[in-house]
């Protein structure tokens, strides 16, 4: 039975670790070395070394799929019930809630933009999340 050193197969471990082995692992081992060999040697070859930051729009089709009509749906319907949600706030929460979370605006601003201290724009703003987390629950729309 042949000996291998898992070290080489997994390079996460800190020490050689030894291990015997029947003829058939031995050999898978060794047949998937050399495919990787093989691959690595073809793309050295063929100069195929290829990057997503080449501007010809591989890596924003790649990340950015379009959405199925599922996901649209469903997004469609949570945006509804968020609103809905957002008109049961009060109007200073609802305001706040949605200036931070929906336009992406830093608490700091928004409490700039009305005049008012930031501290009372991030209670504003974590009560009105508890206050939607309550309405959701109440409406049974958290699952």
């Amino acid at each position: 039975m042949p000996t291998i050193n898992l070290r080489k197969y997994y390079p996460f471990l800190n020490e050689d670790c030894f291990v015997e082995v029947s003829d058939e692992i031995a050999e898978a081992f060794l047949l998937a070395k050399r495919q990787e060999d093989n691959y690595h040697h073809r793309a050295w070859y063929h100069k195929a070394y290829y990057s997503l930051d080449r501007s010809d729009g591989i890596e924003n089709s790649i990340l950015h799929t379009e959405p199925s009509p599922e996901e649209i749906l469903i997004r469609k319907v949570s945006m509804q019930q968020l609103y809905e949600a957002l008109d049961h706030l009060p109007p200073i929460q609802a305001r706040r809630v949605y200036a931070h979370y929906i336009l992406g605006m830093k608490k700091v601003d928004i409490a700039r933009a009305e005049g008012v201290n930031s501290s009372g724009v991030c209670d504003s703003v974590r009560k009105g999340v508890r206050n939607l987390r309550r309405y959701f629950e109440k409406k049974k729309w958290m699952e």
